[in-house]
């Protein structure tokens, strides 16, 4: 196992799903959650254990401490880096957001636009919680996005 870089999946049974992470250079690049895991992932690291130790709820773990690294355009990676400060077990709205990140407009025509495109074009979700947000579709898939709000105590 190279922590440094590689594809980790494994399956999360308190999520229902497979988790699957990409690392290169030590920093959480991808997260997915793929029907099958790729041919040459690996099972063991650190980060799926710790998520498979949120999904049990044995811990209100954000991932805030977990490094990362964004390769999307400027405006989409502050509503990401914004949305990552969203607590544990609390949610936000689309509108909350674009007041929030740094460089949107508030009274802009495009900055709602900007934060859904992020949401839906997240890289990383799970890690970069878009399953906090009420009123936007992120990456997380439907039946995922629903356990996570669940595992949180988030309604609906």
């Amino acid at each position: 196992m190279d922590e440094l870089g590689g594809i980790y999946a494994r399956s999360v049974p308190d999520l229902d799903a497979i988790v699957q992470v990409g690392v290169a250079s030590g920093k959480v690049i991808q997260c997915s959650f793929p029907e099958t895991p790729a041919a040459n992932a690996e099972d063991r690291h650190d980060l799926l254990d710790r998520i498979e130790a949120y999904a049990k709820q044995a811990t209100e773990e954000e991932f805030r401490d977990v490094e990362i690294a964004l390769t999307v355009p400027s405006d989409r990676r502050a509503v990401l880096q914004t949305l990552r400060t969203v607590p544990y077990g609390e949610t936000t709205t689309v509108e909350s957001l674009v007041r929030r990140t740094p460089g949107l407009d508030p009274d802009g025509e495009d900055a709602a636009a900007t934060v859904q495109s992020a949401l839906a074009a997240n890289p990383i979700p799970l890690l970069l919680p878009d399953h906090r947000v009420d009123d936007a579709r992120g990456a997380t898939p439907g039946t995922v996005r629903r356990r996570l709000r669940a595992i949180e105590g988030i309604d609906g």
